[in-house]
């Protein structure tokens, strides 16, 4: 994958890389045209603790891709997490990350709010043709 955002009415592909660079927040939604839910990519340096937060309305699944995560909730239980690791958090837990390993920590965070909205796939074989 190149370090470009390429873009269609259906889709749009994209590397991380193409979606900034160095430390703190890729923002993945706005670039990409995702309208159903917030997505971002963090890269946390060695040490780097986040503020504790919590959310009004959206529910946030994170997957660590790269490095250790701790995440601290507002009950003080920690948890690690490593590469392919995933935590789900209501929005009113209170909770608090901190890259506990040696290089880099990069984390995908998925947010939404009012549910799944249920097993909608449709398989299409190679010839166009459509089944339930």
């Amino acid at each position: 994958m190149s370090d470009q955002i390429v873009s269609t009415e259906g889709y749009s592909v994209a590397s991380l890389d193409a979606l900034g660079e160095g430390w703190g927040f890729r923002k993945i939604r706005k670039p990409l045209g995702v309208t159903a839910f917030g997505i971002n990519a963090i890269v946390l340096p060695p040490g780097y603790d986040t503020n504790n937060h919590y959310h009004e309305h959206q529910e946030e699944t994170y997957f660590v891709h790269q490095g250790r995560i701790a995440i601290t909730f507002g009950d003080g239980t920690t948890h690690e997490l490593g590469p392919g690791g995933l935590a789900r958090v209501a929005p009113s837990t209170v909770r608090r990350l901190r890259n506990v390993g040696d290089g880099d920590a990069i984390y995908v965070c998925v947010g939404g709010k009012d549910g799944y909205v249920e097993r909608d796939g449709v398989k299409v074989a190679d010839d166009g043709s459509e089944t339930r």
